[in-house]
């Protein structure tokens, strides 16, 4: 199978735009097609898990973690980072990171980690953008005959996708009106004079990204001297199965010590750190928890726009964080921030195998682990 055949499965589970703006999903070193038919699934890219890579002559490292999440400047065999990419580049073997999109995507590291909480309602902290949901709508209006010539120009600026849909766009007739002044030279008609013209309408798509490329683009290919358009922004809407964090309202509430239990058996861990609030909130009563917020690992950016809970599970917090959580009536629970991902890997392969079937075999690195730390 080639490399962008997996490529596309590792997308159908978890699609690039799920991911956060600021993280370095996708391809990081390999060729599209180079073939594939041994995979290695790990959180991190370590020197260790290279060589394990190596001893199984992997041909592709789904990391987690992006190995390049900063630009490297150079590559050099004196710094870990540099050296670990040179040497898969040398070895052939491809690298590629889902991050922050399987944390979000549907049945992704988020929802694994919900499902060991029990029985419930779960829903998403920060819901994803839809697809297409961005930027603005441009609205012009161009004469019968030069209406295809202007919809190619805005597509090739960048108007007009939806999705896997290029060159999307709507068109209505109409009849415009114009006097333009002795200064003027109208396409249609003479300066001075009160003109009608035949019309279209035409609706496209714009990302934000692109809408100074397209006004520029409307310009040079509208017939007009004065070309008339309108710029809408348009709301972004969302998906409410998919997003960054998740809250699960427990069907029955639990006492802290019966959550704790659940989370150590689902993530199989002995330690947790646990910052006891005084009380929940929730009407269950003190000590009392139905609703808890989680994300998988650094997730203490979400506690704030989680709503009313009673605990929050997460890999790590920041000190303050975790105080002011506790101040509000919040427990925190801290796994370990690898300890809330690693544990999802089996399921991932299990995933990525039923999209490519026999044509790739996935392990899971037994040389990847967190760091040792004594406590």
């Amino acid at each position: 199978m080639k490399l962008s055949q997996v490529m596309n499965a590792c997308q159908t589970l978890a699609p690039h735009r799920l991911a956060e703006p600021w993280d370095q999903v996708g391809l990081h070193v390999g060729d599209p097609d180079q073939p594939v038919a041994r995979a290695l699934l790990c959180i991190d890219l370590t020197e260790a898990v290279l060589d394990e890579a190596i001893a199984h002559r992997t041909q592709l490292v789904v990391a987690y973690h992006p190995p390049i999440f900063t630009p490297l400047t150079r590559l050099t065999t004196q710094d870990p980072k540099q050296r670990i990419i040179l040497r898969v580049a040398r070895k052939g073997i491809a690298v590629y990171s889902p991050h922050t999109a399987l944390d979000a995507a549907e049945g992704g590291v988020n929802d694994w980690l919900a499902s060991g909480l029990g029985e419930g309602e779960v829903s998403t902290i920060k819901p994803a953008e839809v697809a297409g949901g961005k930027g603005f709508k441009l609205v012009t209006f161009v004469p019968d005959e030069a209406l295809d010539a202007l919809r190619s120009a805005l597509c090739d600026a960048g108007a007009g996708r939806i999705g896997a849909y290029a060159e999307c766009s709507f068109s209505s007739e109409g009849q415009g009106t114009f006097r333009g002044d002795g200064t003027t030279s109208p396409v249609v008609g003479r300066a001075g004079r009160f003109e009608r013209v035949a019309e279209q309408r035409l609706e496209v798509r714009v990302p934000s990204a692109r809408l100074e490329r397209v006004l520029a683009a409307l310009r040079l290919a509208h017939p007009y001297e004065e070309p008339a358009f309108d710029i809408y922004p348009l709301q972004t809407p969302t998906d409410p199965r998919t997003g960054q964090g998740r809250v699960v309202d427990l069907a029955k509430p639990i006492s802290l010590t019966t959550l704790v239990k659940r989370i150590k058996d689902h993530l199989g861990v002995k330690v947790l750190e646990v910052a006891k609030a005084g009380g929940g909130t929730s009407e269950a009563g003190v000590g009392k928890i139905q609703r808890v917020g989680l994300c998988a690992g650094a997730g203490g950016s979400l506690l704030a726009e989680a709503g009313p809970i009673d605990a929050f599970l997460t890999g790590e917090m920041r000190h303050h964080d975790v105080l002011d959580a506790v101040s509000r009536g919040v427990s925190v629970l801290l796994a370990g921030h690898t300890q809330t991902e690693r544990p999802y890997l089996p399921t991932y392969r299990r995933r990525l195998a039923g999209q490519t079937g026999k044509a790739v075999t996935w392990r899971v690195s037994k040389a990847d682990r967190p760091p040792s730390v004594q406590r």
